[in-house]
């Protein structure tokens, strides 16, 4: 998959299960809402707006109410922007 000035259909497909998954706590589904919106459309360069998602999802996976399936989703995702960080 060539890393583009676009942000990955996988990152945003996992985001959007998350947003969907009622057994994610609404703030974390609202981070995320919030993670993908400024992946999306931020003002800086995709390595600033990945590195930036990946310090909020570093957070938010240490959250003791969050479901383990979540938590391996968010570290996927965070695997996979750390890939856009280091190819800029």
């Amino acid at each position: 998959m060539a890393m583009t000035e676009n942000v990955p259909q996988e990152v945003l497909d996992v985001l959007d299960r998350i947003i969907q998954d009622d057994s994610v706590p609404r703030n974390i589904r609202k981070t995320a809402v919030e993670i993908k919106e400024s992946l999306l459309h931020g003002e800086n360069t995709l390595a600033v707006r990945a590195s930036s998602a990946i310090s909020i999802l570093e957070d938010i996976a240490s959250d003791p109410n969050l479901p383990m399936h979540v938590r391996t989703l968010i570290w996927n995702v965070s695997s996979q922007l750390e890939r856009i960080s280091v190819d800029k």
